[in-house]
């Protein structure tokens, strides 16, 4: 079969901003306007097309990231609409990862907020180049320039205007296409406006001109060839410069700022216009990085193209209920057809790719085959995990995976029945399976299942969803936070575990010494035994028995993160010792050292940002200050007040009905997870006594 799309007129994207900004609206009006559905679906009606669980219509949010295409002008745009909520950040996460270009939402009102942050700093990670639509222009409060200058400031983004809007809030009307140079207004604020190009009024010309001269400049500072034509005060073709600001845009160096209201319908087709004017093809971006499997240090490379060996990332798992397990993947060499098998790279086992499929939402539509470039679905890969590579195993190449962050909320949940104990085990293993963010354990001094999760929302979602999807009625515990212990100090202790009594016994002895490890490196090991005092084959029981010990808690049972532990001497019997008795060994001299090496407790910091008139400014500050916050900073414009603050998650359970009862309703409120942070003493004593352990800290 020939390529029906040739790749450079393929587009692979992700809309992505804060909750509320507008993004699933975007997408709605992009299918709308490609002929992709002949219905606008609105997300509060609960009718939003890409917005299919029932959860979603519900409460008008994004939960899990959806996956469509639709054609623009020659070009196929495969789109992925992901969720604004700090609690489903992994949605984001794993959808940036195989992107090739993003769309930023911006409110025009509110214009960068936490969670904006959070998606630009994803997108940056991993090298997305993006534009951004600042949105809700027709808002009471919408400024254009406001919203420009947040990008700057809270993002240290070089963003740049391609369009000037004229008026705002109910008095947008119209806008001025820099490149172009022309006056774009609409014809009524329903689906099928009437778009009309013409000239710039002269009231405009002036402002108009001040704006191109700003984007010829920026641009020109970042092409070379632009440049040139510049300093000599050379004319510069529209051509020119769209070609140079897709230079730029694709090179990192500039993000073109585009503004509308998608709700009136107005902006959404230029955005699609600079969709596949400045956001790169698979073929812009080259070849993608891996390594030979298991062997990082050993660099491949892959081309996009259909003629390289098959390589695919599966970057989202779901449980279908009438398909079964689905596999969604990015295919970024080669091409695979339906009934093909392919090598899972982690496992190093085969995968047979049953059915191929295209996703619209949570509809399903077979295919023959996936070619480079290409974004689609996979029923058949059943041991393959977010993150796994697919390959040709005769060409086997390893790509790099995703990260996820470590939950900080968990709760007890216990099944109801005897009929809901059997099937909550299996619900809570494909929910997991589904999301790398949500993790399951179970208790082993109290027999309880614990769940984790990134907040209260992403837990309630999931206990929803056991309920309406697997027919599991559960008992739910307070929500409890996910603290982490570490030391600040260094210390040496050396374990014995020596069992003699006739017969084989079991001899193991270790000297280790513990001391803080890198932040973020969770666990370290150092082997310095020179002379064979300990036998090279029992060295990894003793790197798996204190990190065992540390993963179930020295203190006060809660996972210890970024220690080291150096292995510094020790002695084996040439009968008796064993990997079990190396691995109890250096278990009880982690333990030692760390009680030694003053141990804290870690608490998860949220970044709290609060808006509220400014008659409020002072109440929210002092239950701020009273939840342990502390005050990062403060914006405002005479009426209303922007308060950024730190405070520990512990605190903020049930914020929302708070902060409503002490501002009439008048304020809101964003929170994602900033960074752990030492638990005061006190505090940490009073933690220990709910627990019931007597360690009392210092």
């Amino acid at each position: 079969m020939a390529r029906v799309q040739p790749l450079d007129k393929v587009r692979n994207i992700g809309i992505m901003a804060h909750i509320d900004a507008g993004k699933t609206t975007v997408s709605e009006r992009i299918l709308y306007y490609s002929g992709r559905v002949h219905r606008v679906g609105e997300v509060h009606d609960g009718a939003a097309t890409m917005d299919y669980m029932q959860q979603e219509r519900e409460r008008g949010i994004t939960i899990t990231s959806a996956a469509t295409a639709c054609a623009w002008h020659g070009y196929r745009v495969n789109i992925i609409d992901t969720p604004g909520h700090v609690d489903f950040t992994a949605e984001v996460e794993r959808s940036l990862r195989v992107l090739d270009g993003a769309v930023a939402v911006f409110c025009a009102v509110a214009g960068v907020q936490p969670q904006s942050e959070t998606v630009w700093r994803q997108a940056d990670r991993y090298h997305v180049p993006r534009i951004a639509f600042v949105n809700k222009m027709d808002r009471i409060g919408a400024d254009f320039s406001k919203a420009v200058r947040s990008m700057k400031q809270r993002l240290g983004a070089r963003v740049v205007p391609v369009q000037l809007p004229i008026g705002s809030e109910d008095q947008f009307r119209a806008v001025v296409d820099l490149l172009r140079m022309c006056y774009i207004t609409w014809e009524g604020d329903g689906v099928d406006n009437r778009m009309i190009v013409g000239e710039i009024p002269a009231e405009f010309r002036d402002e108009a001109e001040l704006w191109r001269h700003d984007l010829v400049e920026a641009v020109a500072e970042a092409d070379e060839a632009l440049m040139d034509k510049y300093v000599h005060d050379e004319p510069i073709s529209e051509e020119e410069l769209r070609a140079a600001v897709r230079r730029a845009t694709i090179g990192h160096t500039l993000t073109p700022v585009f503004c509308g209201t998608a709700l009136k319908n107005k902006g959404v087709r230029l955005l699609l216009d600079g969709v596949v004017d400045f956001l790169p093809s698979p073929i812009d971006l080259g070849e993608v990085e891996g390594t030979v499997p298991h062997e990082p240090d050993k660099k491949l490379r892959r081309g996009p193209s259909d003629d390289e060996p098959f390589s695919a990332l599966a970057f989202k798992i779901l449980s279908d209920p009438h398909v079964g397990r689905l596999t969604f993947v990015r295919v970024y060499s080669g091409k695979v057809e339906a009934g093909q098998t392919m090598l899972n790279a982690r496992t190093g086992k085969r995968e047979r790719l049953g059915r191929l499929l295209e996703m619209h939402a949570d509809e399903r539509i077979d295919l023959k085959e996936l070619r480079a470039g290409d974004i689609g679905a996979v029923i058949g890969a059943r041991a393959a995990s977010t993150g796994d590579t697919l390959c040709d195993a005769k060409h086997p190449i390893a790509l790099m995976s995703v990260d996820f962050p470590e939950p900080v909320v968990y709760i007890a949940i216990e099944p109801r029945t005897k009929a809901d104990q059997d099937r909550m085990a299996d619900a809570l293993g494909r929910l997991a399976d589904e999301d790398p963010t949500f993790q399951v354990r179970s208790d082993e001094e109290t027999g309880q299942t614990i769940i984790s999760g990134m907040g209260e929302l992403h837990l309630e979602i999931i206990v929803d969803r056991l309920v309406r999807e697997f027919n599991v009625h559960a008992n739910v515990g307070r929500p409890m936070v996910a603290y982490r212990e570490t030391i600040r100090g260094t210390a040496q202790a050396e374990g014995k575990f020596i069992r003699q009594s006739g017969g084989r016994g079991q001899y193991g002895k270790v000297l280790l010494a513990v001391e803080p490890g890198e932040p973020g490196c969770h666990y370290q090991f150092e082997n310095k035994i020179v002379g064979g005092v300990i036998p090279k084959e029992f060295i990894p029981a003793v790197e798996k028995g204190s990190r065992e010990a540390l993963e179930t808690g020295v203190v006060s049972g809660y996972a210890m993160v970024d220690v080291k532990v150096t292995l510094l001497d020790g002695d084996y019997h040439e009968v008796d010792s064993s990997e079990l008795a190396f691995h109890i060994a250096s278990s009880m001299a982690v333990k030692d050292a760390v009680h030694r090496a003053n141990p804290v407790l870690l608490e998860p910091m949220m970044k709290i940002e609060v808006v509220c008139p400014e008659e409020y400014t002072g109440e929210v500050m002092n239950d701020l200050s009273g939840r342990r916050g502390r005050l990062e900073g403060m914006e405002g414009d005479g009426i209303t007040k922007e308060i950024q603050a730190l405070v520990p998650l512990a605190e903020m359970f049930g914020y929302a009905g708070d902060i409503r009862s002490r501002t009439q309703g008048r304020a809101s409120y964003s929170m994602e997870f900033a960074r752990y942070e030492p638990v005061p003493p006190n505090i940490s004593n009073e933690i220990m006594q709910r627990a019931g352990v007597t360690y009392r800290f210092a």
